[in-house]
């Protein structure tokens, strides 16, 4: 992670949140989010870490049913590889 802007971490220049299993990444006020859930996760030593995520790039327009939000999703093992992948994903779809 980048820094931390306004209470929330930010990852190449954008806000970054955590609740439970859902990560949220991007900003809001563009044609779209990066959404990551953590659908299973794997014990390595003392700590539980996200194993399988489920990737998707969703459309912030709230005028479209969730269902029809969903642009592109995959998954990915591990939460780096998740991130960097869907990132990607993310800046080509509000290029």
């Amino acid at each position: 992670m980048d820094n931390i802007v306004e209470g929330f971490s930010v990852f190449r220049g954008k806000p970054l949140v955590r609740n439970n299993n859902i990560i949220c990444y991007g900003d809001p006020t563009e044609s779209a989010v990066l959404v990551l859930t953590v659908l299973s996760t794997k014990k390595i030593g003392d700590e539980e870490i996200p194993d399988m995520i489920l990737i998707q790039v969703q459309s912030t327009d709230t005028s479209l049913p969730i269902t029809e939000r969903v642009l592109k999703q995959g998954m990915k093992n591990g939460l780096y590889q998740a991130l960097d992948f869907g990132a990607s994903w993310l800046e080509n779809t509000i290029a």
